[in-house]
């Protein structure tokens, strides 16, 4: 998997907190999709991409007696995330590794959360990354996304344009044509629900998705 930074280039990775607090209001989005996801007492949750672990925080601080564990391909900025964990006083599991290959036994989580990652991915990468996740996800489980989607008005559509050029045009095509549902229902899930929010980097979508039954009977 070609690994790519949290904001395209590693030596701005110490930014990133800040810009997306100021330039997409972050925290109300990803406390939007932890409501979402229906976290109950004893969950297992992943947050895949995790980056420096907002969503991951919010979430255990949300819902204490839930287990939640993040993994993203970047050891900085992991070393991030285990930080702001220590700081906040919580205990969470970060672990290293990549959204396609990823190193939990099948059936090992009730909830996988992602935020602002799938614009990263190359559309072979997408595939691979919602395969890996339908696996590791139990028989009932749901995938709750935060990323960008289609864009909705002008100011949104240039931005994208933008965005685009800076992420790569093969990354963001699926994001920014609504596409991702499409690749959430070959991948083996019922996508349930949308929501949509805007920011100064464009439109971010909310999806939530549950592991839809094999047609085949075979539950792995």
């Amino acid at each position: 998997m070609n690994y790519v930074h949290a904001l395209r280039f590693r030596f701005l990775t110490p930014l990133y907190d800040a810009v997306v607090a100021i330039g997409m209001r972050d925290k109300v989005f990803k406390r939007r999709l932890i409501d979402q996801a229906e976290i109950a007492e004893g969950m297992r949750v992943l947050d895949v991409g995790c980056g420096t672990g907002t969503l991951t925080i919010l979430g255990r601080q949300a819902h204490p007696h839930a287990e939640f564990t993040g993994i993203d391909g970047d050891p900085e900025i992991l070393a991030t995330a285990r930080r702001k964990a220590a700081v906040a006083g919580l205990s969470v599991r970060f672990d290293h590794g990549l959204a396609d290959a990823l190193p939990y036994p099948d059936a090992s989580f009730d909830r996988v959360v992602s935020s602002l990652l799938f614009h990263h991915l190359v559309p072979q990468q997408k595939r691979r990354a919602f395969a890996e996740i339908r696996r590791v996800l139990a028989a009932d489980g749901q995938l709750h996304i935060a990323d960008f989607g289609k864009p909705a008005g002008i100011y949104a559509t240039a931005v994208s344009a933008v965005l685009a050029r800076f992420d790569g045009i093969e990354n963001t095509r699926d994001n920014f044509e609504g596409r991702l549902p499409a690749l959430l229902v070959d991948a083996g899930f019922t996508v349930l629900e949308r929501q949509r929010f805007s920011t100064l980097f464009g439109t971010v979508s909310l999806l939530a998705a549950t592991r839809a039954p094999s047609t085949t009977g075979d539950e792995s």
